[in-house]
């Protein structure tokens, strides 16, 4: 995989653009794991460790689609959430909520703007992250007719 023409822009070996992948996560384990993952399966990644680098980076890449952990410093996901939904260069961002809190939460979560729900206790990163993989490619077939290049 090398870089493209445009500066961050990633391409697999026949120049077609890699599909970009925004994961802001607190948890240093969570954000390489993660990030090797979706790596090995064809995306391209960058990472945020706060709510607050999570919104520069989206409004300055505009990714394919963020994976998004609720509990975060300086701005939670909650928030961070209803910023990307309000902006109109970021409001149509497919939206996969990371969290380790109980599944109840889905329902409150996806009103506030998520395109999906995925708790982390089934990511299964020290199992190639399949269940997570699966999730992240049905919504980019889903929103945006998109997969891995």
């Amino acid at each position: 995989m090398g870089e493209g023409l445009a500066a961050g822009v990633r391409t697999n070996g026949e120049g077609v653009r890699l599909k970009l992948i925004l994961l802001v996560d607190d948890s240093r384990f969570v954000r390489m794991a993660t990030e090797k993952a979706l790596s090995r399966a064809g995306y391209s990644v960058v990472t945020a460790s706060d709510g607050e680098e999570a919104l520069r980076i989206a409004t300055s890449r505009i990714p394919d689609l963020i994976l998004l952990d609720m509990l975060l410093p300086r701005l939670g996901g909650v928030e961070v959430l209803q910023a990307l939904r309000k902006s109109p260069l970021t409001a149509s961002i497919p939206v996969v909520v990371l969290s380790s809190l109980p599944q109840k939460n889905e329902a409150k979560i996806l009103t506030e703007g998520a395109t999906a729900y995925f708790e982390k206790s089934k990511m299964e990163l020290d199992q190639n992250a399949e269940s997570l993989l699966h999730i992240v490619k049905r919504t980019l077939e889903l929103v945006k007719g998109g997969q891995p290049a």
